[in-house]
């Protein structure tokens, strides 16, 4: 998960938008729509970077595909030191 981060926070472009969905979906669950409006992020950017979210394990779905939420992962909440550390790097 470490390195995970890294990665996505700091070694791609959009790790800056990733780093706001994190602390977005760390105040309340939310669907994709919520997380643009929230954000003023375009729909399909957020969903770019949910899908590489949910492919690294830091987030996860629940619900309808309509509406669905998104969740951050308990492996994730282990990490949330070293998610800290990065943002501080940043």
């Amino acid at each position: 998960m470490e390195q995970a981060l890294w990665y996505l926070l700091v070694g791609t472009r959009g790790g800056e938008n990733r780093a706001r969905i994190i602390a977005a979906l760390d105040e309340r669950p939310r669907n994709a729509n919520q997380l643009a409006e929230c954000l003023d992020v375009d729909y399909n950017t957020v969903r770019h970077h949910l899908d590489m979210l949910l492919d690294h394990d830091v987030i996860e779905s629940g619900g309808d595909e309509y509406g669905k939420l998104y969740f951050l992962t308990d492996r994730f909440e282990r990490h949330r030191e070293e998610f800290e550390t990065v943002l501080e790097a940043m």
